[in-house]
């Protein structure tokens, strides 16, 4: 009788055990990595498997999957809505209007802000700064505040001077920390940055004066304190997670402000780049309560412009100037190998969004294709490539198996394992 009271018990565990998921920017703990332990592909298949895909509106903000169900904004009637819909078939489960939509000459009107899932509530974020928490299981509004109004922000769009968020959009999806959600709100009257109580949308604390560049924030442990890393228009700078008490900055001023990427961090080093400044690794210290930002290296050869790059052990892997895959060493910056065979040398400006398979690093290009290749620091190896999509900006979500993205005209979710 033990053999089939064992069976038993682990098929309980297995249907007890929460399904994979990925609810944020860039995955779980917002790296782009996925997780050890879930199922990846080592190879792509030789053909696209679409398992579903649905028309959907313009826009630039990348799925997420949670709960059984796939998240994701778009422009409809002039309106930015906010969509879930079932994992497994892609059928509509509801819809909610967030905003009205924001149109600039940098691509088509649309939300750009990738929704955010936690405790069974969502984060929708429009361009214009409008922020608002429902429940992911029907859509229903449970709290809103707007960014202009609420606090001191500024969004004037492609009018005047305008820097960074206030130009183009409020892009940086929001962070949850424990029952916190921290906010890049671009208030320039000590409102920068705000935590907010994630259940209820109220203020636990506001700091700092910066104006809201396009990166995600993130949140990491250096020197022994968690705290929130922001790449402002004004530069990189870390706030104590826990009541945003100012810890470390490193300017970085650029002409509009385009600061998008998000920060990567291993160890005590710090990773951003700028298209003016360059890719800067910068090396965070601290002697009792005070705390420096050292640049370690600076490399405006290996600019990085909008996609943000991943990590793997003591290497940084992304989308280099010359629209070129590289490999850079983090502590020193210097690159080990480039490749410039699969990025769409027509566009203006290259894409491609990045996910760590384990050993493998999984791209999507601009072009729709996927390229799988070795994080390996010593040459470029390509695993696999496959033609999924059309052109995109897209960060694709992973889970189960299954790769869920979007192109300039549909959803879909693609089979990467048989």
């Amino acid at each position: 009788m033990r053999f089939p009271s064992l069976l038993f018990a682990a098929l309980i565990f297995a249907l007890s055990a929460p399904a994979a998921d990925w609810p944020q920017w860039r995955g779980p703990d917002r790296t782009g990595h996925v997780p050890a332990g879930a199922v990846m592909p080592t190879a792509l298949p030789t053909e696209p498997k679409i398992l579903w895909h649905l028309k959907i509106g313009d826009g630039y903000a990348s799925p997420v999957v949670a709960g059984g169900k796939v998240f994701y904004p778009d422009n409809k009637g002039g309106q930015e809505v906010l969509h879930a819909v079932d994992v497994t078939s892609g059928k509509e489960i509801w819809n909610a209007k967030i905003d009205q939509a924001f149109t600039d000459n940098h691509g088509p009107s649309g939300p750009r802000c990738t929704p955010l899932v936690d405790d069974g509530r969502v984060y929708a974020q429009s361009c214009r700064g409008e922020l608002r928490c429902l429940k992911a299981t029907d859509g229903s509004p449970l709290w809103q505040i707007n960014f202009t109004t609420d606090f001191s922000a500024i969004f004037m769009g492609e009018n005047g001077n305008a820097l960074g968020a206030s130009r183009h959009g409020n892009n940086g999806s929001p962070v949850i920390d424990g029952d916190h959600l921290l906010v890049n709100v671009g208030g320039t009257n000590g409102e920068s940055v705000v935590c907010f109580d994630k259940a209820t949308g109220k203020v636990i604390w506001k700091s700092q004066n910066d104006q809201a560049g396009y990166a995600a924030p993130i949140i990491a442990t250096i020197g022994g304190v968690k705290q929130l890393i922001s790449f402002t228009v004004d530069g990189l700078m870390g706030l104590a997670a826990q009541d945003g008490k100012f810890l470390w900055r490193y300017p970085m001023k650029t002409s509009y402000g385009r600061h998008a990427i998000t920060p990567v961090v291993v160890d005590d080093m710090v990773l951003v780049s700028s298209h003016e400044v360059g890719l800067v690794g910068l090396k965070i210290s601290r002697k009792g309560d005070d705390w420096a930002a050292a640049q370690a290296w600076l490399s405006h050869d290996l600019a990085i412009n909008f996609s943000s790059p991943v990590a793997v052990g003591n290497y940084l892997y992304g989308l280099g100037p010359s629209k070129n895959l590289m490999c850079v060493e983090i502590k020193t910056g210097k690159q080990t190998w480039s490749n410039d065979t699969y990025i769409n040398t027509s566009a203006d400006i290259a894409y491609a969004g990045f996910i760590v398979m384990d050993k493998n690093i999984l791209a999507l290009t601009d072009g729709g294709q996927l390229v799988l290749f070795v994080a390996a620091p010593e040459g470029f190896k390509e695993t696999g490539t496959l033609q999924v999509c059309g052109k995109n900006w897209c960060n694709p979500a992973y889970a189960d198996g299954k790769l869920f993205l979007r192109d300039a005209r549909e959803l879909m979710c693609v089979a990467l394992l048989p």
